[in-house]
């Protein structure tokens, strides 16, 4: 028998800054064990970089989760930084980040598992598009347009 509160939410998460610094969007999508689905769409008060923002963005998954009473958490960002900072390897923290890496560390903790784990941006498309809503931007193109190749670096 299978117990459903063992059973992991997935939380994808991502943070958009228009420029870069500038106003901050957030998004998240969290799915319960059973499929239903929450999101997350806001335009943050404060201006910041897009690493602040993509940590917001896990913060407020993460308060969502913690409210909907999610016990194990599966958590995708395209995030490098959020990978690594809060990866079993991390780097010290860059001053600016401490305070919210730490607040997304403590929420972390509050779960009896979870998984943290960087996914290509792609598999991060629909909280990306919620983030970028937020600040009145349409989505990211999914493919090129007909008749134009991507340059290979």
């Amino acid at each position: 028998m299978v117990d459903r509160e063992a059973l992991p939410w997935r939380l994808h998460c991502d943070g958009s800054a228009v420029p870069n610094p500038g106003r901050m969007g957030i998004g998240a999508v969290l799915v319960a064990p059973d499929g239903t689905r929450h999101t997350v769409s806001e335009k943050l008060a404060d201006a910041g970089c897009n690493n602040e923002a993509e940590v917001q963005a896990l913060v407020a998954g993460l308060l969502l989760a913690r409210s909907l009473g999610a016990q194990a958490l599966a958590v995708h960002t395209d995030s490098d930084l959020i990978a690594k900072q809060l990866g079993a390897q991390a780097p010290p923290d860059p001053v600016r980040l401490q305070p919210l890496l730490a607040q997304a560390r403590t929420l972390l903790g509050t779960f009896t598992s979870h998984t943290l784990g960087w996914v290509p941006r792609h598999r991060n498309q629909e909280a990306d598009t919620l983030a970028r809503a937020a600040l009145g931007m349409a989505p990211k193109p999914t493919a090129w347009p007909k008749g134009r190749r991507q340059l290979k670096r």
